[in-house]
């Protein structure tokens, strides 16, 4: 394995080998879950630290809502918003920590405070120069599928498997580790309600490009309208997304409650391991 390859993998422990699961901190004052509740670095570390006790294998740390109808955040705002806890963090905890942004010089001013991977939710390309900043630090890179507006006409997984190819060939290009590539549908981005199910039913089929799938739907719209439940009520059928998602090949699977998924994971992971001749999740076909 390449070395840039090997530092990656080392801070993805475990993949391919169980269901990771990534604890998702809003350090903003608008997220569509908990905005606000995060915002001051106290709050922020006191919320890491609960998830890493609950058994988060990755946090994930961003300073930008991307829920419907955000306002787009300076660089210079997002930074001042996660590079505090990101440091911090970085002090006490072994864990990998994610940045979640598509700014180049935000990625590379978080790996340089301690975060270890990239989760860009336009798949590296609003912003280019990310892989290249990635993989100048060996990071590995989380492209999730995107798009301006929905087309309900549209073939959502051959759309997904175009964006992913061209992801994929930019982050190879730049430098970035041929293993250090992970892939997240995107639900909840781009899509009508059915394209979302229609991910979520068919997302054995992004297999096909050999990359450890994501998978973030935790407390989404789309669960909501299903259940005619507001976000803070939207657990169980979160949990029910996962599970599904898990058993479909799902890698890493992206919350806000830690825990039940840690333990909704471990016992799904232990049923996929059950059957005869099973892959790993997030290895080569």
């Amino acid at each position: 394995m390449p070395q840039a390859a090997a530092r990656g993998r080392a801070r993805l422990p475990d993949l391919g080998r169980r269901t990771l699961v990534m604890g998702i901190l809003n350090a903003t004052p608008d997220s569509f879950s908990d905005g606000g509740r995060f915002a001051d670095l106290d709050r922020a570390m006191a919320q890491a630290q609960r998830m890493i006790a609950e058994g988060a294998d990755i946090v994930d740390i961003g300073g930008e809502s991307t829920r419907p109808g955000h306002e787009a955040v300076p660089a210079e705002e997002e930074q001042r918003r996660v590079l505090p806890v990101i440091a911090e963090l970085a002090k006490t905890s072994p864990l990998p920590i994610s940045i979640d942004t598509y700014k180049a010089s935000t990625a590379a001013k978080a790996l340089a405070a301690g975060a270890t991977i990239v989760n860009d939710v336009w798949g590296l390309t609003r912003d280019p120069d990310i892989a290249r900043v990635a993989a100048a630090h060996g990071a590995p890179v989380i492209v999730m599928h995107n798009r301006e507006t929905a087309d309900a006409a549209i073939d959502t997984i051959a759309d997904q498997l175009a964006f992913f190819r061209r992801s994929i060939d930019i982050a190879l290009a730049a430098g970035v580790a041929e293993d250090d590539v992970a892939i997240d549908p995107g639900i909840g981005f781009g899509k009508t309600f059915e394209q979302n199910l229609e991910t979520l039913a068919r997302l054995a089929e992004l297999s096909v490009l050999g990359r450890p799938i994501l998978l973030g739907t935790s407390r989404k719209r789309m669960i909501g309208a299903i259940l005619d439940l507001p976000t803070e009520e939207r657990l169980f059928g979160t949990l029910a997304t996962n599970v599904a998602g898990i058993l479909a090949g799902a890698a890493i699977i992206r919350v806000h409650d830690v825990r039940p998924h840690v333990e909704a994971a471990r016992v799904t992971d232990a049923i996929v391991r059950s059957r005869p001749a099973s892959r790993p999740q997030g290895t080569r076909p």
